[in-house]
């Protein structure tokens, strides 16, 4: 049977199952312990979990809600769903009862899939809010779910769906109140994926080690479509170990990471060049990248790293260049606009930003989510007139067109009506000696409304003076931008994907003042 049943369709999948190599029986997927999948292997077992949801005669646009362990199946559930013409939601592994219970509420899936250990808790969750469906799905290859399929076809001819239909729902992370649903839709993902193979020149013989969490923008969309559309094998780790990947890295070509997995591989010795020197891209994000990660990074193992900018909402944006020709590849920039993404800097006012002048990043493209699941009003709010999404991300565009991220405008610091970005601040504290990170988070203040605070955390086997950081920084910066306390901690409260929960040390310095 013909993998598609229409030349014009536009479902992802029939995209990705297109770039499929013509040997079949060629290993596709290797995980971390041993098991081999090869091509034909991720269509048939596709196949027959989107046959299994096709047989529970679930409603146009049903939402397939899935909280589970990283695994092989886990992708094959994903890769299903989109086979099958139905809306994915992934979900944090983190998430506990009260967070799940609003999602499933929220999203009002026919589905529901999570792991044997959590569908005590899950189950009545998924009952109260009407789910049709539960299963079970674990990271050993058991589960109802496997159960079920087993007894479905392995032939089945891809949904036809239109560009704008909507494939995954993605919750933002809600640091800022409840979680807002992203919808993206066919034409965003595949545009992006397309755009990305191009951009960083993806190749015939490119191996990825994708040792990312599924759940989130970066290796469940970018990484996996990446090798995917390139038809090209994936080592696939379940859980990031940073000895086991550099021991992989000699059958590898690509390696996407956050900030957090360069910092743990480059405190293993057997991080060298020699061990490197087969690989093609390090690419990071979902974080920024340290500078001196960055340099340090160059000096061990001889590769710049590329770093990128995406959201939820967009996928991916920004990237520093592949080629010598695209130019240089510049720690503290996330690059240059991706081709086909318009991206502009505006100030308060709505008003064009000079160059290097610090505004409010707005974008649109191809990539643009479609907006959020159910919330017309907020969707309406984050759109300006002529079509551009106001990311919520304050940067520069610097003379040669390299885009800069400051931070969050939730994070921007207004203390006696001077703005403070905190990204500035935080660049100084970090050239210190002995200090590895910081955070720079406003929190109130009688007088000034509002002032800067420092946590800072010291390098291994170094001693800081939190006083002395503040009298370093009088020396270096404005009076209003010093921060009016520091502290140092032993680290900094983070999210799976490696950012700073700068609303966690708000919450916990914010009667500091009175």
């Amino acid at each position: 049977m013909s993998p598609t049943s229409s030349s014009a369709n536009a479902n992802l999948f029939a995209a990705l199952r297109a770039a499929f190599p013509h040997d079949l029986d060629a290993i596709a997927v290797e995980t971390d312990d041993g098991l081999a999948y090869s091509w034909r292997d991720l269509d048939r077992a596709s196949a027959m979990i989107a046959n299994l949801l096709v047989a529970l005669k679930l409603k146009e646009g049903a939402r397939i809600a899935v909280q589970v362990e990283k695994s092989v199946e886990a992708m094959l559930l994903y890769l299903a769903t989109l086979r099958a013409g139905y809306v994915f939601l992934p979900l944090n592994t983190a998430y506990q009862s009260a967070e799940i219970e609003y999602f499933v509420t929220n999203a009002e899936p026919e589905v529901v899939v999570c792991t044997s250990r959590n569908a005590p808790w899950v189950g009545p969750i998924a009952q109260k809010a009407k789910t049709r469906h539960v299963f079970t799905l674990d990271d050993d290859r058991t589960g109802t779910l496997l159960e079920m399929a087993a007894q479905c076809s392995d032939e089945h001819r891809i949904a036809v769906k239109k560009p704008d239909d909507l494939a995954a729902i993605l919750y933002t992370s809600g640091t800022t109140g409840r979680s807002k649903g992203a919808m993206l839709t066919h034409r965003n993902l595949l545009s992006n994926a397309e755009v990305l193979k191009d951009y960083w020149g993806w190749t015939h013989g490119d191996v990825l080690l994708h040792a990312l969490p599924i759940f989130h923008v970066h290796g469940l969309f970018v990484a996996i479509h990446g090798a995917l559309l390139n038809g090209s094998k994936m080592i696939w780790f379940a859980k990031f170990d940073p000895k086991r990947v550099i021991a992989r890295m000699p059958e590898a070509t690509v390696f996407m990471g956050v900030p957090t997995l360069y910092v743990r591989m480059l405190a293993e010795p057997t991080l060298t060049h020699k061990q490197c020197e087969d690989m093609r891209l390090f690419i990071s994000g979902s974080a920024p990248l340290l500078i001196e990660t960055f340099t340090e990074w160059q000096q061990r193992t001889g590769h710049t790293i590329l770093e990128r900018y995406g959201m939820s909402e967009t996928i991916m944006l920004t990237s520093n260049p592949y080629t010598s020709v695209q130019g240089a590849r510049r720690g503290g920039t996330v690059g240059f606009p991706l081709p086909g993404v318009s991206l502009r800097v505006r100030d308060d006012q709505g008003g064009e930003c000079a160059t290097d002048e610090i505004g409010n990043i707005e974008v649109s493209g191809p990539n643009v989510f479609a907006g959020y699941w159910r919330m017309p009003e907020k969707t309406k709010e984050e759109f300006t007139a002529d079509g551009y999404f106001r990311t919520g991300d304050v940067g520069k565009v610097d003379g040669l067109g390299y885009v800069t991220i400051v931070g969050r405008s939730k994070d921007l610091i207004i203390s006696g009506g001077y703005n403070v970005y905190p990204a500035e601040i935080e660049g100084y504290i970090n050239e210190l000696p002995g200090v590895a990170e910081s955070a720079l988070v406003g929190v109130p203040h009688p007088d000034f409304g509002e002032v800067g605070i420092a946590i800072v955390v010291p390098r291994a086997g170094a001693t800081l003076d939190a006083e002395a950081i503040v009298a370093e920084l009088k020396g270096k910066l404005a009076n209003f931008k010093i921060p009016k306390r520091c502290f140092v901690a032993e680290d900094l409260p983070r999210n799976t994907m490696g950012k700073v929960q700068k609303a966690l040390l708000r919450g916990q310095y914010k009667n500091l003042f009175g």
